[in-house]
Parts: C-alpha cells; sequence; structure tokens
C-alpha cells in the first residue's frame, strides 16, 4: 500500500468532523450539489467553461474508445467531451463519491440525450473498479485536490490508462505575478468563502477550497509526482495568470 502523503492530502472540509478525508469530501459535495454548477459559473464569471475547453483540446484528434473522467462531479467535462471532441469518445465514464453531484449529472445527461453514452458511477478514485488498461484517455477537472492520497490516487489512473493512453488534469494553482498573486490571495480566502457560503448555506466548503488550493502541490512538483507515479512525457500549461494549471501525462 503507498503510505507517502503530501501537505493536501490532509486537508478536510470540517476539522472538528473525526471522519476520513474521503467521507467529509463526499458529505461536502452532497451538500453543495443543488448549487455546484451555478457558483462554478457565478465564482469564476464563466472562466472555469473555458478552462475545461482547454484542458480538453489537449485530447484534440485522439481517437478514444472509453473515456474515464474522475471526480465527475455533475459531468460537466463528460458532457463537453462528448460535445466538443472530435472525433467524440465512443462512450466516457464517470465516476465519483458524491452521490447528489451524481444525480444531478445523471439528470443533465438525460436532458442532453447523452445517457446511452456516458455513464456515472459512484467510483473512488483511489480504488477504481476497473482492469488494468482499461481507458484511452482519464481526465480529472479540480478533482486530485480531493483525493486522500495523491499518488495512490496518480497510480490508480495509470493502471487502468491503456499503453499510449493519455491522462489531462485540470487543477487550480497559485498565480506568481504581483499584483495577481495579492488580488487572487484575498479572492479565495474571504471573497469566494464568503459569496459561496452565503449561496451553497456551506462556507467551510468554500474555506477548504481556499486551504486545499494553498497546500497543493502544484506546478514542477505535481509534474515530479506523476513522473514518479509513472507517467511519460509530462508537461504543463498554466491558465489565466497562474490560476489554473493543466498537466499531462501518458501510459508508455
Amino acid at each position: 500500500m503507498n503510505t507517502l502523503k503530501y501537505e493536501h492530502d490532509d486537508i478536510v472540509p470540517f476539522e472538528t468532523s473525526g471522519k476520513p478525508k474521503k467521507e467529509q469530501v463526499a458529505e461536502m459535495f452532497n451538500e453543495i450539489a443543488h448549487r455546484y454548477d451555478f457558483l462554478n459559473r457565478f465564482l469564476s464569471a464563466g472562466i472555469d467553461i473555458g478552462w475545461r475547453k482547454k484542458a480538453l483540446s489537449q485530447l484534440k484528434g485522439k481517437q478514444i474508445d472509453h473515456m474515464l473522467d474522475v471526480a465527475t462531479g455533475t459531468a460537466d467535462v463528460a458532457i463537453m467531451a462528448m460535445e466538443t471532441l472530435k472525433p467524440a469518445p465512443a462512450r466516457i465514464t464517470g465516476i465519483d463519491i458524491s452521490d447528489g453531484m451524481l444525480d444531478i449529472g445523471r439528470k443533465k445527461l438525460v436532458s442532453k440525450s447523452l445517457n446511452d453514452r456516458i455513464t456515472l458511477e459512484n467510483g473512488d478514485s483511489e480504488a477504481i473498479k476497473f482492469p488494468d488498461n482499461s481507458f484511452d484517455a482519464i481526465t480529472v477537472a479540480f478533482g486530485v485536490r480531493n483525493f486522500a492520497n495523491l499518488k495512490k490516487g496518480l497510480e490508480e489512473m495509470l493502471r487502468v490508462l491503456k499503453p499510449g493512453g493519455k491522462a489531462v488534469i485540470l487543477e487550480f494553482s497559485k498565480p506568481k505575478i504581483r499584483g495577481v498573486k495579492q488580488l487572487y490571495d484575498l479572492y479565495t480566502r474571504i471573497i469566494a468563502p464568503e459569496a459561496g457560503g452565503m449561496i451553497s448555506g456551506n462556507k467551510k466548503a468554500y474555506k477548504y477550497l481556499n486551504d486545499s488550493i494553498k497546500a497543493f502541490p502544484e506546478g514542477k512538483r505535481f509534474l515530479d509526482i506523476m513522473q514518479e507515479a509513472g507517467y511519460a512525457d509530462c508537461y504543463k500549461k498554466t491558465l489565466s495568470l497562474g490560476i489554473c494549471t493543466i498537466y499531462c501525462g501518458s501510459k508508455t
């Protein structure tokens, strides 16, 4: 069993809960699921849609029979992949530990007539219930910060990725440009938790967002972790002055 831990692995939504991180994260997302999509658009001023599109563009032209979307949430990335990738994946499976998020995602699939091509399942990123070499591509958008064991989650993803397959990870990062860094810190530390708490009724969820971003091993350090987990041809692309980063790696 992989016991290597990183600082963000121990950041939890409810510090006095006593429950394992995984249970707390599932509980948190169940509580905010009803406002999750709205808050994503509201708190990012809609920029998050462009971030997801740029992440998926890393799979452009790739023939994908079966794609896995880890921490799929309400299936935003899975739906966008099916609608925008050329060629479109033949099928997509999305996994998440929050049933509340998955329920909303399934309703979206029905409304878009995609429920025959996209399947959503309750699933743990650190114990993916698929055989080795099952997927041509794997995506994770804003989900790896929520892993209870980052290295183990990355290794599980690599295990189920086919040789030649590609993983695309989209995650928040911290701007380094003076001025932008200070404004972003103010926004994530004070404004987002207050606004998110007021709209969702759960301020702790958006405080956790800030705490987990601060502790996350971003940039080159994260690429190093991917390489240690066994990924090849790793690279990153920063977005929006460093607010967000795309990380990619392949299986040889």
